[in-house]
């Protein structure tokens, strides 16, 4: 259910600020997302499964406030990020 090894180089790749990056917000709003859109999906099938819930939950948390602290300390690179990755705001 979680990302594997080269799911998560790729997508680090993808959403990278420069070469060596691994930790940008960028990055760690792309590995949240997708970590949700599993959850989501699993969460569809396992109603009652409340521990993934509050997984979901916190993780949804997180990268709200990395998209919050982007939006506030460069709008670009923010607008850029919500439309790569197809978020609501």
């Amino acid at each position: 259910m979680a990302l594997t090894g080269t799911e998560k180089t790729k997508l680090i790749k993808k959403h990278a600020v420069h070469e060596k990056d691994t930790g940008s917000a960028e990055v760690q709003v792309a590995l949240f997302s997708e970590e949700i859109k599993r959850l989501a999906k699993h969460l569809e099938k396992h109603k009652k499964d409340n521990s993934s819930r509050r997984g979901i939950l916190k993780m949804v948390s997180k990268r709200k406030r990395l998209l919050d602290f982007l939006k506030k300390e460069d709008h670009k690179r923010y607008a850029s990020l919500i439309k790569k990755l197809e978020l609501k705001k």
